[in-house]
């Protein structure tokens, strides 16, 4: 017979811990969020497509679902269960909430429930810093002026992780639909902004022309920034939104994107402008092709990048919090969670 298998534990991982275990960690998240994409351009993932869950009394709201598998040292299979709730930001509750669900490759048990909403920010945020770092050394420019389009969580977390990750910028503009937002984020990225002005911009035209990082985090749910010239400066593009760029904007750019097949769906602005055209000749290559050096990164015309968020930067995050979480001894486990243990009773 074989031998009896250790009764699996399962924990419930809170917010505070996951805050502290990724407090301050700027540059080792960011490493660890390289190594994932460079996995799963290597093939050492699973990520299939994401599943949305929409409401029709609701239509701006949706949950969805990112199921995934990581190899490698990191191990480990789950799910990402996010909701994003635009309504939320009138009550001064974020847009998005989440928990991620960690399952143990060998059994197929469930580890954890790990509360998500700071790691999906973290992860979100950590890419865009590494894509700003590696795309800005491939062109040899380093930006020196940064704006942000939609000044939530998602803009707070990429600012949080530039200035973690050594950015130092000259001028940082704000702009946001709601004046308020804009003026409160403004106060919050002045605070640690050194000696760079801060200026909040009444138009997404004039941020633009004097950004030579943009960065896009708002909830647009469909295009409406659709003017080329205003990139004519060619300035670095982290598209994060997915949904902000008109497709003029988009086919005058050289397009980089997390992964082709997810991010190319969904009515993002590049899968409209694949509707648009009838190909993907304007994408020039994935995140991992700028890591790899299979894919150059031209200095002449806008660069965008565009992810689409893969699970499997979730659950590589979400192991190294429960991970580093056990390792303190703070991991709390839900004695009896699973009761049935005995398959023949």
């Amino acid at each position: 017979m074989p031998s009896p298998t250790q009764t699996p534990s399962f924990a419930v991982i809170p917010g505070a811990e996951v805050d502290r275990a990724l407090t301050g960690r700027h540059i080792e998240v960011t490493g660890i969020i390289e190594d994932a994409y460079r996995l799963h351009g290597a093939g050492g993932t699973v990520n299939p497509p994401s599943y949305f869950l929409r409401f029709p009394d609701r239509p701006d709201a949706r949950i969805i679902a990112l199921p995934a598998s990581v190899g490698g040292d990191i191990a480990v299979d789950g799910i990402k269960w996010i909701s994003s709730f635009p309504g939320n930001i009138t009550s001064g509750l974020p847009r998005a909430s989440a928990v991620l669900i960690l399952n143990d490759p060998a059994t197929g048990y469930p580890l954890a429930c790990v509360e998500s909403s700071i790691i999906s920010a973290s992860r979100t945020a950590a890419s865009a810093a590494l894509a700003a770092r590696r795309l800005s050394e491939a062109r040899g420019i380093r930006p020196r002026r940064v704006g942000y389009i939609g000044t939530g969580l998602i803009a707070r977390y990429v600012h949080d992780f530039l200035a973690g990750t050594g950015w130092e910028f000259d001028e940082i503009g704000v702009h946001d639909l709601e004046a308020e937002y804009a003026h409160r984020f403004a106060g919050t990225v002045g605070a640690t902004a050194g000696d760079a002005n801060v200026t909040v911009h009444d138009g997404a035209e004039s941020l633009i022309r004097g950004s030579d990082l943009v960065v896009f985090a708002t909830v647009a749910a469909t295009p409406h920034i659709d003017h080329p010239d205003w990139f004519a400066h060619d300035p670095l593009v982290l598209h994060l939104s997915l949904r902000d760029l008109g497709t003029d904007v988009v086919l005058s750019a050289a397009n980089f994107v997390d992964d082709v097949e997810h991010c190319l769906k969904a009515g993002t602005s590049p899968h409209l402008a694949e509707q648009r055209v009838g190909h993907r000749d304007f994408i020039e290559g994935t995140l991992h092709d700028v890591l790899t050096g299979a894919a150059g990164v031209p200095d002449d015309k806008p660069v965008i990048f565009s992810p689409f968020g893969l699970g499997v930067l979730d659950l590589a995050l979400g192991k190294y919090v429960y991970d580093t979480v056990q390792e303190t001894g703070r991991l709390d486990l839900v004695e009896g969670f699973f009761h049935e243990t005995r398959r023949y009773g």
